[in-house]
């Protein structure tokens, strides 16, 4: 297949680009803006003839609808993602994930493409005390960019309630692996400890996430591409949940570094408590985990432990509240 990918040059989406140029023999155009979370050393280099990187904003309908003709299927990551930024800057969640995502799904429209993935999170819907969300329930997100990532959603399946268009809908949890911007949880405390710098904990340190490796989550989105039911959304989750605090302590140790270097600061406003999907879906397709948490993690660490090179100069770019 000949797949459009955009936002590629990100966390996730260029972890799922190396991913399937390693696994397929699939063509690879990537379509990027390179904001501030994204960089073209993320990407790897040409791999017989099979990658592309065009430089252009989903917003721009004239860039998209100049390089999306051709391809046979669209991969969307592209999307403003980091909560603290949507508290302090809500405009551009709403123009990135809502208003990029129509413009994406429009000229989807108009090239014919035969599948279009949308990648979303399991923050749409909203903090649980027991149990997990199922891709039926109601979506009840509480930030600006969970909000715009719900209302993303919305905007995909409609196209293929109206026009047609071939949609299938992932929503994965909490991530982490290399080249992840560190301005999340994990690779912001690994540098600042690489550092000798504390890690900002928010709160009591007890909220919850599940946390997913992130080559994990790409075979998960290569398998809903390919078998996915259109129309369908497909939660995709590890079963690895960890309070905010264990997540510190473990990274503590791997690192050497005790309690001493953890500041508590005031939580952030509308903070999730505890988010859980169930994964009955992606499961019947036949994905499962494969990478236990403990040495995805110590792996992680290594990855930034070994690459200052490429973390140090994106510090300056880190706003968190």
């Amino acid at each position: 297949m000949r797949l459009f990918v955009t936002g590629g040059a990100g966390f996730i989406g260029s972890n799922f680009v190396r991913h399937a140029l390693e696994h397929s023999d699939d063509h690879i155009t990537v379509f990027d803006a390179l904001t501030y979370a994204g960089s073209r050393a993320n990407l790897p280099e040409d791999v017989e003839g099979r990658f592309e990187f065009v430089h252009g904003d989903i917003g721009d309908r004239d860039a998209v609808a100049a390089a999306l003709p051709g391809h046979d299927a669209v991969v969307h990551f592209a999307a403003e993602s980091h909560v603290d930024r949507s508290l302090l800057d809500p405009d551009v969640f709403i123009r990135t994930n809502c208003l990029g995502t129509n413009v994406l799904c429009d000229e989807a429209v108009r090239a014919g493409v035969d599948r279009f993935l949308h990648v979303s999170t399991d923050e749409v819907y909203g903090s649980i005390d027991l149990g997990s969300f199922r891709e039926t329930d109601r979506l009840e997100p509480r930030s600006p960019y969970a909000a715009s990532k719900a209302a993303s959603d919305q905007i995909a399946l409609a196209y293929h309630a109206t026009h047609g268009l071939p949609v299938v809908v992932t929503r994965s949890s909490n991530q982490f692996g290399p080249r992840q911007f560190p301005e999340k949880l994990i690779p912001l405390f690994v540098t600042n400890l690489l550092d000798g710098r504390r890690v900002p904990l928010y709160g009591d340190g007890l909220n919850v996430r599940d946390w997913l490796f992130v080559e994990d989550n790409c075979e998960a989105l290569r398998l809903v591409l390919a078998e996915g039911e259109v129309g369908g959304i497909y939660n995709v989750a590890a079963g690895n949940e960890r309070t905010n605090r264990q997540v510190t302590d473990q990274l503590l140790q791997l690192l050497g570094a005790d309690a001493s270097m953890v500041e508590w600061v005031a939580d952030r406003q509308g903070h999730d408590r505890r988010y859980s999907v169930a994964t009955d879906r992606i499961e019947a397709l036949g994905w499962r985990p494969t990478r236990d948490f403990d040495d995805a993690l110590a792996e992680t660490v290594e990855f930034y432990r070994g690459n200052r090179s490429w973390w140090e100069p994106l510090r300056a770019r880190v706003r968190n509240r």
